[in-house]
């Protein structure tokens, strides 16, 4: 097995379905000069502008300056660093991104912009995800700080608008680095991205978490304010924003848990960013708005949390049993049970799955559920009453395995709606809520079935029709000029030759660079 086999061999079921081949050979002639065009310029500009770590960060972790990186070689470097990467295309769910960085995988996009976004692009590509991503992990601190950050983001809760978004970003993406992509097409990606914003209700805690991950591992500054460095690998992979970051016309201020609450736009260079003290500074911000999270704070809180996010979440009772499902009503009771905690019921629409610390889910209960809060005993079967310190009073006939039947309810002396068949869950308290499904495996192999976005259908159509529109004569002259520079046999007539021939090309100035620089060469 390769590396990069080994790696992926690792990696839980529901990971895996998002893993792409690098198909390394797929890359064209043209893609290898975007790829040396671009670590040419970072490297000379960063070298004295960026962490201290960063170009031995290259070394460490498989990148090079004369070609696009294989997999195989960044995993056996990462592997030394207790890190991995993994081939994915383009945007990948958050929680699956997320899931992999606490895990200590990169997601490395397997693409390359094109030439014409050599600055900037907004779409995950090859550069920004090794290039940016991967050589500040050779710093130890800041490596476990991704991973703490990665699983901050894992327990964040998202809302049903929080998808919106990310389908409407993915799809601009993909249009964006489509060569055969209309203005209308363009157009419609735009707005469909600008109306997906508008219907956000709120700031969910997943988007706050993005806001935080941003701000410090894609656009974070670290060190004194007058002269402070890039870490950050938005700005350590993009030649327009590393210069322009260090400019007055970016305004710098102090990291703080407010970044959490400060928007940014893809799409543009940033007017603001933030500034850490050193790495251990992130750790101080990270923790700070952890504590804000329901996965930290649980109990009414938490149950609002999931409640207004209409989507699947977990509960996590008092004795440890964890509850998969979406919140659906939260039934105040007289009294309360616990300290931040004065909910007397939870209906959970199903389904529903019952694990333990992230493993073993049972199997779906496909009905409704509800959690009871207060000192009490469900019999395993037979008839039950209940009387519970928030008031509420329930009564019915247990089947086993926690399904009750012909269930009736009053809270404090006023009858309560209840199923007449349902799954019943009782604890003494709430101490966590936290997004998405407890044991997300298992809930894969239920519910995860595998569609065109896990294989990244879009991404590679799109890989596809860029690879197409490079024209063949054109192609032929990037792979002679790459011959000549990887053999070191420079024929200067030759090269003024193809130099004429670019001339044909005329929005190709990419090949008449690499040709003035092989010239040079031959002269010198």
């Amino acid at each position: 097995m390769t590396p990069t086999e080994r790696t992926i061999a690792r990696l839980p079921a529901h990971l895996r379905r998002y893993v792409v081949s690098q198909d390394y050979d797929a890359y064209t002639p043209r893609d290898q000069a975007v790829w040396r065009h671009i670590l040419g310029q970072l490297r000379g500009h960063l070298s004295d502008k960026a962490h201290a770590v960063y170009l031995e960060g290259l070394e460490a972790t498989g990148i090079g300056l004369e070609r696009i990186p294989s997999l195989d070689e960044m995993n056996e470097k990462l592997s030394q660093l207790g890190w991995a990467a993994v081939g994915v295309r383009g945007f990948i769910p958050p929680a699956v991104f997320t899931e992999l960085q606490a895990l200590g995988v990169l997601a490395i996009a397997a693409d390359i912009r094109t030439h014409e976004h050599i600055q900037y692009t907004p779409a995950p590509d090859i550069i920004h995800e090794s290039a940016g991503h991967a050589p500040i992990i050779a710093n130890k601190r800041y490596a476990e700080y991704l991973k703490r950050c990665g699983l901050v983001g894992f327990k964040a809760i998202a809302t049903v608008e929080d998808e919106a978004v990310f389908q409407a970003i993915r799809n601009l993406s993909v249009v964006k680095e489509d060569p055969t992509a209309t203005q209308e097409e363009i157009a419609h990606a735009q707005a469909r991205l600008e109306a997906a914003n508008q219907s956000r209700r709120y700031v969910s805690e997943s988007t706050r978490a993005s806001r935080l991950y941003w701000w410090t591992a894609e656009y974070g500054m670290i060190g004194g304010m007058e002269q402070p460095r890039i870490y950050g690998a938005g700005l350590l992979s993009s030649i327009g924003e590393a210069k322009h970051c260090l400019t007055d016309a970016v305004k710098k201020v102090p990291l703080s848990v407010a970044c959490a609450d400060t928007e940014y736009d893809i799409t543009r260079m940033q007017p603001q960013l933030f500034v850490a003290r050193d790495f251990e500074h992130l750790f101080e911000v990270l923790s700070g708005f952890e504590a804000t999270l329901a996965w930290k704070r649980g109990g009414d809180y938490g149950l609002n949390e999931a409640l207004q996010a209409r989507t699947v979440n977990h509960l996590v009772l008092a004795d440890g049993r964890e509850i998969t499902a979406r919140v659906v009503e939260a039934l105040p009771g007289a009294r309360p049970v616990a300290e931040g905690l004065s909910s007397a019921l939870v209906r959970l629409e199903g389904p529903v799955m019952v694990s333990r610390e992230g493993k073993n889910g049972s199997k779906p209960w496909p009905g409704l559920a509800l959690v009871a809060f207060g000192e009490g005993e469900l019999p395993d079967k037979g008839d039950f009453k209940l009387e519970l310190a928030s008031g509420l009073k329930l009564r019915g006939f247990a089947v086993g395995g926690g399904e009750v039947l012909n269930l009736r309810g009053e809270l404090d002396g006023r009858p309560v709606e209840l199923p007449s068949v349902a799954q019943l869950f009782l604890s003494t308290g709430l101490p966590s809520v936290a997004g998405g499904p407890a044991d997300p495996g298992t809930w894969d192999r239920w519910f995860g079935e595998l569609n065109a976005f896990a294989e990244g259908e879009g991404e590679a159509k799109a890989r596809e029709k860029k690879a197409a529109a490079l024209h063949p004569s054109l192609a032929a002259l990037y792979r002679e000029v790459r011959t000549m520079r990887e053999s070191k046999s420079l024929n200067l007539a030759r090269l003024e030759q193809i130099s004429n021939a670019a001339t044909d090309f005329r929005d190709d100035w990419l090949l008449q660079l690499e040709v003035e620089e092989l010239k040079k060469s031959a002269r010198a």
